[in-house]
């Protein structure tokens, strides 16, 4: 008699009866849920880097000059500011080196800026792979921020570049604002692009809606202006609540690190310890944001 001829599907079934039944959805609770939430995305890293990568790769893809356009753009950023607000508006006079001033500003505001637009349509541009396979929801939002943190390095190579050309290297104990500030800048960041994202799922003109908003924004911090001309001219309790604003903290800590010709310039008093206030403050929402994440990423496959 010959052999019975087994069916591969019928094995595949069996193997698959007889896994344990593992929820995939999010973890309930407050604490515990967020707790698995962080070991589910620890297991998935390889996943993490691999969305990141492929974020990197589609940015210049199929163009001749690839990763080159990622330092032309902020050069060419540079360029304009320098001249258009510098030279022609000649805010040069009143701000000593003001190519690196401006260009520090900027470079916090464009990490800042490519994390939440990247990341705000990360889960609706992912649609199809979350339709098919279960994985923590929070790989995409972090892959774009993976992604806009590359371009933020080269950004950096740039600007350190820039200050030994211009014979005012920063050194010392300035670089501790930049690292406390680019905590704080990742944080606050993260905390709005997982709530940012999810609700996106739900109201598609969020992405629209923040693109406005970070246009607008952006000069509610001192980046192309003096932080010394809102505080002469605004009540003080407006310019505690001027400074309050993250992103304005940020950008002051990366001034306060690369603008090394600024020193003795007007800065706000104690901004360190207000970044630190604003740092733990940032991990608290951070927190938060996760489990509202959580909670409306339930419905996601249904709505895309």
């Amino acid at each position: 008699m010959g052999k019975t001829m087994v069916d591969p599907r019928d094995v595949r079934a069996s193997a698959l009866a007889s896994e344990p039944l593992r929820p995939a959805g999010p973890r309930p609770g407050f604490v515990g849920g967020t707790v698995q939430s962080v070991k589910d995305i620890w297991t998935h890293r390889e996943l993490l880097g691999l969305l990141t990568r492929r974020e990197i790769k589609a940015r210049y893809k199929d163009s001749a000059l690839g990763l080159v356009w990622s330092l032309l753009k902020p050069i060419a950023l540079l360029c304009v500011y320098w001249l258009a607000i510098g030279k022609f508006l000649e805010a040069d006079r009143s701000i000593d080196d003001f190519s690196v001033y401006i260009f520090a500003g900027l470079t916090a505001w464009q990490l800042f800026s490519d994390i939440i637009l990247a990341g705000t349509s990360s889960i609706v541009g992912n649609s199809g792979l979350i339709k098919k396979v279960y994985v923590p929801r929070e790989v995409f939002p972090l892959s774009s921020i993976g992604s806009a943190l590359f371009n933020f390095s080269l950004q950096l190579i740039i600007l350190i570049g820039f200050t030994v050309i211009r014979g005012a290297f920063p050194t010392g104990t300035r670089w501790l604002y930049a690292a406390l500030g680019l905590a704080v800048l990742v944080t606050w960041a993260t905390t709005l692009v997982l709530v940012l994202s999810a609700v996106n799922v739900y109201l598609r003109d969020v992405q629209y809606l923040v693109e406005i908003a970070l246009m607008l924004f952006m000069w509610v911090s001192p980046i192309v202006y003096a932080w010394s001309m809102v505080a002469d001219r605004v009540p003080h309790w407006l310019a505690e609540v001027y400074l309050s604003n993250p992103m304005t903290q940020v950008v002051l800590s990366f001034q306060r690190t690369f603008w090394v010709r600024g020193d003795g310039s007007p800065m706000p008093t104690h901004l360190a310890a207000r970044m630190g206030v604003t740092l733990v403050v940032s991990l608290v929402l951070l927190w938060v944001a996760q489990r509202t994440f959580a909670r409306l990423q339930s419905n996601f496959a249904q709505e895309l």
